[in-house]
């Protein structure tokens, strides 16, 4: 098994990349028209969510603390139509110009069980960022894959950040070990879960005559098995074999 180790060049890149693709896709799709996943949003909600996000991030990274913040992003009162899509603009471009320059080992607070460094951001907002591309392309219905490598780094993040800190859609209690492979990235991960609780197993460090004792299997290009972990399509797109019921406490929400 091996492991994509990121660096902020690569999530940096990826934000540079889908950055202006999400652009193109909402300026292409009609303001009030839907998202069809994310049900309860438009175009102007996508593009909205999207930018707060950037606009708090870039708060945090810049505070010098690893402290909680005390504000949350704010989505009310914001730009509509076109005038949303300059202000999203606007913030994407502010929020590149502090990563270029921070440094990522400065302290900086995150919800997850991580280091309370900058570092985390440019992850975590690369990653953002693509799935809500996908997400403005789908609402044009001109969708386009998730690249590869990204994501894979995403399949990574929803089972070394988003699940074990808690933060998974279904709460009901579920155990065994789910194996996932991203056949087109040439990685797989080995996931046990336990009741509310969940680890990701390290097979480096496991013989390679041990029984997983995997009760489910994914199979799948890396960009489908990340978006199924985001409930953006369905598992039963992927190949999968066991007990499928067990897939479910894997969606990150």
């Amino acid at each position: 098994m091996s492991r994509l180790h990121g660096t902020k060049d690569f999530w940096l890149a990826a934000l540079r990349a889908d950055g202006p693709a999400f652009r193109v896709a909402v300026s292409e799709a009609p303001p009030d028209g839907p998202v069809p996943s994310c049900p309860e949003w438009t175009t102007t909600d996508l593009v909205r969510h999207l930018g707060s996000r950037y606009r708090w991030v870039r708060g945090v990274i810049s505070s010098g603390t690893a402290q909680a913040p005390t504000e949350r992003p704010v989505e009310d009162g914001l730009p509509a139509g076109a005038a949303a899509i300059e202000w999203w603009q606007h913030e994407y471009d502010q929020l590149m110009a502090a990563f270029d320059t921070i440094d990522p080992e400065a302290p900086a607070w995150n919800w997850a069980p991580q280091p309370k460094r900058v570092g985390f951001w440019p992850r975590r907002m690369a990653l953002e960022t693509t799935v809500h591309r996908w997400d403005a392309q789908l609402a044009i219905a001109s969708a386009e894959p998730i690249e590869a490598k990204l994501a894979a780094d995403g399949v990574s993040e929803v089972l070394d950040t988003w699940l074990p800190a808690g933060r998974r859609r279904s709460p009901e209690p579920r155990y065994g070990v789910v194996q996932l492979v991203a056949a087109d990235a040439g990685q797989d991960w080995y996931l046990r879960l336990r009741g509310t609780g969940v680890a990701l197993l390290d097979t480096d460090t496991i013989l390679d005559d041990d029984d997983h004792h995997a009760r489910a299997h994914v199979t799948g290009n890396a960009s489908d098995v990340m978006l199924a972990l985001w409930g953006r399509i369905n598992f039963d797109v992927l190949e999968t074999s066991g007990d499928v019921t067990l897939l479910e406490g894997l969606r990150a929400g």
